[in-house]
């Protein structure tokens, strides 16, 4: 514990440092924008700005994001509450009482509640990380590439078993991200493979920026105007002093069901598939559960907005977790953060604990320093989001548009990535207007190369032996990666037994 705190406080103090601070607020500022803009997130905005962090250091570049990350799902409340359309997914429970709340012209209680509630969900999940990373990061150093292929089967199992959707449309979007991993030169021979039309522009791969911008820039932003029509209803917010102060003594209300939420986000943010949207769920059922009134939710219950604001706000660190210590995204954004992190040339995983102390710990102090600054940026400004998030969409859309072209191509100087990116924005349309869900794509074609050279580098290694992943003597951790990634894949088909013997039981 000694060497955990001493280690936190050298990156606390070089969270501090001018380069490290100045991300830390344009992060969380730009966060908090991008958050609160119907149907942006966390995954748009790291998406959409990750080519502007090649212009800093690595540490500087991640802390950045980071800190937009934490940021957008500060942010996803605002739209929530006053426009009743959530910034993104994980805000969809907070419109189930936050936009009530607004319509009873106590939008300014309900987006106190969700800043406060979100600082409470940030601070106890950063301390669970800090706990959690090191020993966790430990134990992995004892992985080799058999225990990395199951971790990645595992990933997959996991958005199959537990993402929620629909099974086959899941599957179909890794096999589709898999696809894309695979354009280019083969990773081990050296060998062209899958070079589409034979263009000579595909012999380079698909670009990770390129998709990423593509399907969460172009495509995401085609969704919500469709579902929107460019058309948003405005409740006015402002917020005093006098009022703040108010709230405070209001805390008591909701704050052990937040608590729970908070340590229940966390865990289910460390799932990869899982992420913030099922944990703010969760939680939401969890203070409804527990509350005295349960029938005043829905209809402006203010532990109805406390509560999933903790949890998504939680799950996104808790995310981070696994793609610190194990090189496993825990989340869409984080699978984007874990991209950038390789075009940098730093692998996440257990190594980088030893290979790159200065960087974890100068990325976990900056979580604290974050948290408090997204916070009172969020309080402070509350006014100014609800005035931005009142232009027109016929401003916003052309200003998103931009920032995807000049960022695409400012990283690339290909005009053929930024019709690649059109056509990749296109399709990420077409996908989610057939409801298929696009974040298994996005996690496939991150770790699609990492499992093709696990498995490969362990084929070798064992003489071609498949049963090398399922030695219980000498690789126990893979063998039990892959049954609970079996487990994992067998549940929906046991759930779905279950609930036709349940039908029956009740004919």
């Amino acid at each position: 514990m000694v060497e955990i705190a001493d280690l936190l406080a050298a990156g606390l103090l070089q969270s501090f440092e001018p380069l490290n601070f100045a991300m830390i607020l344009a992060g969380c500022m730009a966060g908090l924008f991008i958050g609160g803009m119907p149907g942006r997130g966390s995954v748009s905005g790291v998406a959409i700005l990750l080519p502007v962090t090649f212009l800093v250091p690595p540490t500087a570049a991640i802390i950045f994001l980071a800190a937009l990350y934490y940021g957008a799902m500060y942010g996803g409340a605002i739209s929530s509450i006053t426009l009743g359309i959530p910034g993104a997914s994980t805000a969809v429970a907070t419109v189930f009482d936050g936009r009530p709340m607004a319509q009873k012209g106590k939008a300014n209680q309900a987006m106190m509640a969700a800043a406060i509630a979100s600082f409470i969900g940030g601070t106890i999940s950063i301390i669970l990380f800090t706990l959690f990373a090191p020993p966790l990061a430990e134990v992995a150093l004892k992985f080799g590439p058999q225990e990395e292929f199951a971790l990645m089967i595992l990933a997959f199992a996991t958005f199959i078993g537990l993402g929620g959707d629909d099974i086959p449309k899941t599957i179909f979007s890794i096999l589709l991200g898999l696809v894309m991993a695979a354009v280019g030169f083969d990773i081990i021979s050296g060998k062209p493979r899958l070079i589409f039309f034979d263009l000579v522009e595909f012999q380079r791969g698909i670009g990770f920026l390129v998709l990423a911008i593509g399907i969460y820039g172009i495509g995401e932003m085609l969704w919500t105007l469709e579902q929107t029509g460019g058309k948003v209803k405005l409740d006015y917010v402002k917020t005093t002093w006098a009022e703040f102060k108010k709230h405070l003594g209001q805390i008591k209300a909701y704050l052990p069901t937040t608590s729970l939420g908070s340590a229940l986000g966390f865990f289910v943010g460390t799932l990869p598939a899982a992420g913030a949207t099922p944990a703010s769920l969760m939680a939401y059922g969890l203070a409804k559960t527990f509350s005295n009134d349960p029938d005043s939710f829905g209809k402006g219950n203010i532990a109805g907005v406390a509560a999933p604001e903790a949890a998504n706000n939680a799950a996104s660190t808790g995310s981070m977790l696994p793609m610190i210590t194990l090189g496993i995204p825990g989340s869409p954004t984080t699978a984007i953060l874990l991209g950038g992190m390789i075009i940098w040339g730093l692998r996440p995983g257990p190594l980088l604990f030893a290979n790159n102390p200065d960087f974890v710990w100068g990325l976990i102090g900056s979580m604290y320093v974050a948290n408090f600054v997204t916070v009172a940026l969020n309080l402070a400004l509350i006014p100014l989001f609800v005035r931005v998030l009142a232009m027109p969409f016929t401003i916003l859309t052309p200003i998103i548009f931009i920032l995807c072209f000049v960022g695409v191509f400012a990283t690339t100087d290909r005009m053929f990535d930024v019709w690649l990116m059109l056509a990749l924005g296109l399709g990420g349309y077409l996908l989610r207007k057939l409801n298929y869900p696009v974040a298994p794509a996005v996690l496939a074609i991150v770790l699609g190369p990492l499992a093709e050279r696990s498995m490969r580098q362990s084929l070798i290694g064992s003489q071609g032996d498949v049963t090398t992943f399922i030695s219980i003597s000498e690789h126990p951790i893979s063998l039990g990666c892959i049954v609970i990634a079996v487990m994992l894949m067998l549940y929906p088909v046991w759930s779905n037994y279950r609930r036709k013997l349940a039908n029956r039981s009740t004919l």
